[in-house]
């Protein structure tokens, strides 16, 4: 460690000789060979509990990271944590009375507890605060340095605290709001207008900003401008969905200013202190956004050398609301370093409640612990998933939706498992049928009562890991679905259960029945781990046998089947 914190860095290649179309930088794509797999979440900021948006993003994120570990069958590592620096944190530990790093411990464990109960399955829970983190944003700045790409200057602009951020005149306007008391509430003469105030807010979320003047430390971002908009022009997969691409290539058809990456030390104490110069402090996004390759070891001197081979990132994903932090300055800040870029940049949406934004002010932050604690873990992530996999529109918070969705689920998967391993089906069957699946399973395939739930089955896999591929969650969901959905109508037309159901009927329709079961149990261990491994255990699924390869039709074992597990209880309420 003390190698890493007082050797100063080697010079890195410089930006102006990597070359535009060099497949280090850009899709994976070209990208030949293979790397063990590698996503990220943003690193939180705690400077309140956390809410529904930040479980949908570790849930996603999740999601990906076990259909990466399904699909190859290779550790992987997966980054989530706490942004725990900034005038943001200053202000909220002062408001009461802790110093910042007992606020940041106290609040930091609330979003490691909201990880674990989301069942996120992460390698590390990186904190800004930890030494190692400090370490490499240091490194950094010196490697940035060395190149003649820092420089002092004198700064000034709109500053939003929420943010974190600097805007231009442009980025502005003016509002009037109504003027509001301690408690929160608004002075209101009967008969008079509510008296208002005349605030200025950033145009892209809406926060209050002030105004800045400061001498600081500048990044030269203007000399990445024509780099960044040739990544995004040439490759339109790199940044999802497309309307965050428009946005960012917009960005980047106005002139691009360098950006202030320091704060004066008597302004913003809690932070990382710039190298060599005790009075200022490192911004809190130069040094949030180096977190991702503080994850896999950077600078990768010896004993993390071996943590090297999983940069850059496969997939990051984000909030909307920080899409110009991780399209703009990070890759800026990796190209001048002559590292590999990330392959790909996933900008969300939001849920809103009501159709607004969530806020403690209004009162409708839907609390995430509370919503596991009604329908239970999987259950929460399935619906996250089904409304909100595909990105690109804010979805709107439902407890009546979540309980629909909830009960679409029950009863597809759980009650289908209930029905194909009843008494009244099992009792029909030859005790020796499990040794013979297989020719029922071909046989089914031309049979013509089977034909429609049995022939999709053949090709489920790749379509779900297509629509992955696509980072489109909700339709490989919903694939799944529809083969469930098939299958149900299979066993009500069939009736297997009916004394007038022929025998080699209701042996093809069981057989099928298990091997859909099987297969969407597989398929399903991304967005449902714990309720997907319970039903391939009680089908006797040999853990070997569970990974994307193993869904595809006739590929994998069933064992010993246990008739009447309940995989599912009925939510008891609305969670609102």
């Amino acid at each position: 460690m003390l190698l890493r914190r007082f050797t100063r860095p080697p010079r890195p290649q410089p930006f102006w000789i990597v070359p535009l179309n060099n497949s280090r930088t850009f899709s994976s794509s070209s990208i030949k060979c293979a790397k063990p797999y590698y996503v990220t979440t943003p690193i939180f900021y705690p400077n309140a509990a956390p809410h529904i948006g930040h479980l949908y993003t570790l849930v996603a994120a999740d999601i990906f990271a076990r259909h990466a570990r399904l699909s190859s069958g290779e550790p992987i590592r997966f980054l989530t944590g706490t942004d725990e620096h900034g005038l943001k944190i200053q202000k909220a530990a002062q408001a009461q009375g802790l110093e910042p790093l007992e606020f940041c411990n106290k609040l930091s464990v609330r979003f490691n507890d909201l990880a674990n109960k989301a069942g996120a399955s992460y390698t590390r829970f990186i904190r800004t605060s930890e030494q190692d983190h400090r370490d490499t944003v240091q490194y950094l700045w010196r490697a940035l340095d060395s190149q003649g790409l820092i420089y002092k200057g004198h700064h000034r602009g709109w500053y939003s605290v929420s943010d974190e951020c600097f805007y231009t005149n442009g980025q502005v306007r003016r509002i009037r709001v109504p003027i509001k008391f301690k408690d929160g509430s608004s002075e209101r003469t009967p008969g008079k207008r509510i008296p208002t105030k005349r605030v200025i807010i950033s145009k892209e979320t809406g926060s209050v900003v002030e105004w800045a003047e400061e001498r600081n430390y500048m990044f030269r971002l203007s000399r990445f401008r024509e780099f960044l908009l040739e990544r995004y022009q040439s490759n339109p997969d790199v940044l999802h969905p497309p309307q965050q691409r428009t946005f960012i290539l917009d960005m980047l058809s106005k002139p691009l200013a360098d950006l202030s990456i320091s704060r004066p030390r008597s302004r913003l104490h809690w932070g990382i202190a710039v190298p060599d110069d005790p009075e200022h402090t490192v911004y809190v996004w130069f040094d949030a956004l180096t977190n991702y390759l503080t994850g896999v070891g950077y600078p990768w001197n010896g004993e993390e050398q071996g943590a090297k081979v999983y940069w850059p990132p496969d997939l990051q994903v984000v909030g909307k609301d920080i899409v110009r932090f991780h399209a703009i300055y990070f890759p800026a800040m990796l190209q001048a370093l002559g590292l590999p870029l990330p392959k790909r940049l996933l900008a969300h949406s939001h849920w809103t409640v009501n159709r607004r934004k969530m806020s403690k002010s209004v009162g409708n932050v839907i609390d995430p612990f509370i919503a596991i604690d009604e329908l239970g873990v999987d259950l929460v992530r399935y619906y996250l998933a089904r409304v909100g996999g595909r990105f690109r529109d804010d979805v709107d918070w439902s407890g009546e939706q979540l309980e629909k969705h909830a009960a679409e689920l029950q009863s597809l998967l759980g009650n289908f498992y209930l029905r194909v391993t009843s008494t009244a089906i099992r009792k029909r069957l030859h005790k020796d049928l499990h040794s013979n699946l297989r020719p029922l399973l071909e046989q089914s395939l031309e049979t013509d009562k089977l034909k429609e739930a049995a022939t999709p089955l053949q090709t489920l896999a790749s379509v779900v890991d297509g629509h992955v591929k696509e980072l489109n969650l909700a339709d490989a969901l919903e694939a799944i679905v529809h083969q469930l959905k098939a299958a149900n109508v299979m066993l009500n037309l069939t009736e297997p259960w009916a004394k007038s159901t022929p025998q080699a009927l209701i042996e093809k329709v069981y057989a099928l029945s298990l091997e859909t079961l099987r297969i969407c149990g597989i398929l399903l261990q991304p967005y449902i781990p714990a309720k997907a491994g319970e039903l391939l255990d009680v089908m006797g699924v040999p853990p070997s046998e569970r990974s994307l390869s193993h869904g595809e039709y006739l590929c994998g074992t069933i064992g010993e089947v246990m008739p009447g597990v309940k995989l599912f209880s009925r939510p008891s309420k609305h969670v609102d």
